[in-house]
């Protein structure tokens, strides 16, 4: 498994190179009043992949947190079920 987990990664790695190589040229991004940036187009493109995914991650947080929650919340409910079956009441809770 080894093996194949480093062809997979000489595989991503000979790809982006070669990306790299071939998308070398000089680009010029126009900005709002007068500004812009030169640079080539494969640290363009690098920075926009990097930005979007930030901003993905960025999105997906609110989601985990509350699902965070919930798993904490939840787990507190099990223990006061469990706390509660221990003693000689049994009671009948819907979870």
């Amino acid at each position: 498994m080894r093996y194949i987990s480093w062809l997979f990664q000489m595989f991503i790695f000979i790809t982006l190179l070669g990306f790299a190589l071939k998308n070398g040229q000089p680009v010029t991004l126009h900005y709002f009043f007068g500004y812009e940036w030169q640079s080539t187009l494969v640290i363009v493109s690098l920075l926009f992949f990097a930005v979007g995914a930030g901003l993905g991650i960025l999105a997906t947080l609110g989601i985990w947190f509350r699902q965070r929650r919930e798993i904490s919340r939840l787990k507190r409910e099990i223990s006061d079920i469990r706390k509660l079956s221990g003693n000689s009441e049994v009671a009948e809770t819907s979870v």
